[in-house]
């Protein structure tokens, strides 16, 4: 069974703790041992885990790929009509999957980790796929 989250974002570059989305959708899957694989439909925008509990961390991250892919690059002139090219360039760079193993009914993170939601051309509402598979 496939699941989706629906969650808004607030700014153009901005975050989301997704985990306590997906951690109830296992939870409704009755699966026990398994995978969940979760995935972002969009272009522009991108699914990671990572520290999850000093935002400071993902904070430095959005920063440095601002830094790495500006909006308006002074060398470099984008083909893109729509203006978001560098969206579309941060979103491939960090990528639209993760998949994270399932024991016990819950899902097997480190310590420190947490699921992330990235947006990079926000704000907007944005859709988020589950699919749990396992016994």
């Amino acid at each position: 069974m496939i699941f989706e989250v629906s969650i808004n974002t607030t700014g153009k570059n901005c975050y989301r703790d997704i985990t306590g989305n997906i951690e109830s959708v296992v939870y409704n899957s009755n699966i026990l041992d398994g995978i969940c694989l979760v995935f972002v439909p969009h272009t522009t925008a991108a699914v990671t885990i990572n520290e999850g509990y000093d935002e400071a961390v993902i904070e430095d991250l959005l920063n440095y790929l601002n830094i790495l892919i500006p909006k308006n690059p002074k060398d470099i002139v984008f083909k893109h009509m729509e203006g978001n090219s560098d969206a579309h360039i941060k979103a491939s760079l960090i990528g639209n999957n993760v998949c994270i193993p399932v024991s016990n009914g819950k899902l097997v993170l480190g310590k420190w980790q947490k699921v992330i939601f990235l947006e990079f051309d926000g704000p907007r509402t944005r859709r988020i796929i589950i699919k749990v598979v396992g016994k």
